[in-house]
């Protein structure tokens, strides 16, 4: 069930990843605000904000976000399992970023068009219950002790990944 729904069409490229992010139960508004950031800088078609994360018009967004919060396609679901339900019926083949065992690098997918992209709250991660939904579960793989990023600096790597693929 979609909450609520803004859009802004404010001078964009024609170029628009077709990609939404979902994100399931962040606690930080000032990670939204990044994701936002980076979500605005690729043109990326929709952030889907799920549960309790914090939405557009949350102040501490509004700061870290510097004004790309009012350039997005944003929607609002009750839960990130109604969010890939929605998109599944959309014609979305939905990602869980995750840092599970069965994950595979992003660095070896061919993402192809329509894609969703599921992120999860800062310390629990992606709901289970959202996990099993998800199509497959990818993962940044990294070299040092902590087995993962801040879940900002992952959505930003993880689109850009996409970014550099598609626009090649």
């Amino acid at each position: 069930m979609v909450l609520s729904i803004i859009t802004q069409d404010k001078e964009k490229s024609n170029i628009v990843l077709p990609i939404i992010l979902i994100l399931d139960n962040l606690r930080s508004a000032h990670n939204v605000g990044a994701i936002i950031r980076t979500a605005e800088c690729l043109n990326i078609k929709e952030v889907w904000f799920c549960g309790y994360t914090a939405t557009p018009e949350h102040p501490k967004i509004v700061k870290t976000a510097m004004g790309t919060q009012e350039r997005i396609i944003w929607k609002h679901f009750e839960s990130s399992k109604l969010a890939v339900i929605f998109a599944k019926e959309q014609g979305y083949y939905v990602y869980a970023l995750e840092t599970v065992e069965n994950a595979e690098s992003v660095y070896e997918q061919k993402f192809q068009d329509n894609i969703a992209i599921v992120l999860g709250n800062e310390a629990l991660g992606v709901a289970e219950e959202t996990l099993l939904l998800c199509d497959k579960i990818i993962m940044l793989p990294v070299l040092g002790w902590k087995n993962s990023l801040n879940v900002a600096t992952a959505a930003a790597v993880t689109c850009f990944e996409i970014a550099r693929q598609r626009l090649r």
